[in-house]
Parts: C-alpha cells; sequence; structure tokens
C-alpha cells in the first residue's frame, strides 16, 4: 500500500522513525548510523530509510519544513504504516540567554500562532504535550553522555521573516525556550491518532545573542542530539 506521498510497503517502516526536515539529513543519519539500510520512499525527494542501530529496526525520514508539511507525513506514518513512535529531530533558534549554540533541547510542550488544533472542534485551546515515556528516556541518555540539554516549552511557529520582529519576545517571556516550526502538528497529531511523540532540538542560532550556526556547522554539529534519538528506537 502506498499513499500520496509515500512509496514504501506495509512493513518498510520500523515502529519508530525519526524525523529531521531535512530529507538529506535523514540520508545523512542512514549512512553514519544505520547498517543493512534499505530506502523505502522517495516521493517529492522526501527520503526515506530503514536498517538497523545496535541490531534495533529503526526508521528515519524527512518532514520537509512547517506544520502542513510534517502533518501529512506523520499522519500516513502513524495511520497507514504502523508507526507507534515519531522523534522529530530538527535545529531551533534559542528564546532563553542559557541555552547556547548546539546545546540540546527537549520539548515537554509546544505552543504555537498557527490555527492547527482547529480541526479537532475543540471548545478550548489544546496543550500539545510530548510522550512522558520517550522525553523521560531522552532526558536521561543526555544526561548520561554529558550533553548540555534543557527540557521546557517551545514555540512551533507559522512564521519564518514574521513583519513584527521583537514579538518573540512575548513568548520568551512566559518562559518559551526556543523556537520551530513543526512540533505542534507532530504532538496534535500523535495525540489524535492515540501514538506517541517527541521532539529533541538543536540550538542553531539564538534570538538573545544574535549568535547563528554556519551550514557546514549545522551538518556535522547535531550528532548528539541524533544520537540520543536512536537510543529511544
Amino acid at each position: 500500500m502506498s499513499t500520496p506521498h509515500n512509496n514504501a510497503q506495509p512493513g518498510d517502516f520500523a515502529e519508530t522513525v525519526l524525523m529531521p526536515g531535512d530529507p538529506l539529513r535523514a540520508k545523512y543519519i542512514a549512512d553514519t548510523y544505520l547498517t543493512d539500510v534499505k530506502q523505502v520512499n522517495g516521493v517529492r525527494n522526501m527520503f526515506g530509510y530503514t536498517g538497523y542501530y545496535k541490531g534495533k529496526k529503526v526508521s528515519v525520514m524527512g518532514s520537509g519544513m512547517g506544520m502542513p508539511s510534517i502533518g501529512i507525513y506523520c499522519h500516513e506514518l502513524y495511520a497507514f504504516y504502523g508507526v507507534e513512535k515519531i522523534i522529530r529531530i530538527g535545529s531551533c533558534g534559542a528564546y532563553q540567554p542559557q541555552c547556547k549554540l548546539f546545546d540540546i533541547i527537549i520539548a515537554q510542550g509546544a505552543c504555537t500562532n498557527a490555527n492547527w488544533a482547529h480541526q479537532y472542534g475543540l471548545p478550548g485551546t489544546f496543550s500539545a504535550i510530548a510522550s512522558f515515556d520517550l522525553l523521560n528516556k531522552a532526558y536521561n541518555v543526555a544526561k548520561e553522555k554529558g550533553f548540555t540539554t534543557h527540557v521546557g516549552n517551545i514555540l512551533s511557529s507559522d512564521i519564518f521573516y514574521n513583519d513584527q520582529p521583537e514579538v518573540w519576545k512575548k513568548w520568551a517571556d512566559m518562559g518559551c525556550l526556543a523556537v520551530e516550526m513543526e512540533s505542534y502538528a507532530l504532538y496534535s497529531t500523535a495525540a489524535h491518532l492515540k501514538k506517541q511523540a517527541l521532539c529533541i532540538l538543536t540550538v542553531s542560532d539564538s534570538l538573545v545573542s544574535h549568535e547563528e550556526t554556519t551550514a557546514e556547522q549545522r551538518q556535522t554539529g547535531f550528532n548528539q542530539m541524533m544520537e540520543v534519538a536512536l537510543e529511544l528506537a
């Protein structure tokens, strides 16, 4: 069985899928960490791979940028391919001074300026949160490895180039650690379909210090986040 966005067959995906935004980062993870790798999806160049990490079957697939994109791919993986756990691994912009470049942020919850949850017809505001089991395991793995790690709330934004460039400070004042563009949709979809989800981020830039990583640093400097996520398979 295939979907409009995935030509994998039943059984091609493991129960745990790591999802970076960039499909080339999915390829990097597969090439670097997995054995007996098989490419299982290539529709629209959104590459998906399945292999083994320390004897455990695990898949990795790109999600694209933004909530509409990850919403398509995570829904199809959960609903049609038997996936139980999706771990987003991505970059973020720090909102707090204690979050430095290359630090890991584990998203306990995700705020949003999007209208994603409107589809569920809820009589209020949905709080999108991570699977506690995955979060707890990820935090313990990161601390055992000695990685600098922060746990808390983040913002999943629909807007990259904001016409109000200082509005991020309002979210920072409410304690949000960082901003990215996908986790609210992932957490909401997981809740709706009774699945598990977690977002692990690496700080790639800071709105506080105005520091930012280079493209080359982002390519090779996110390995700590990948290593934590792989241990959750």
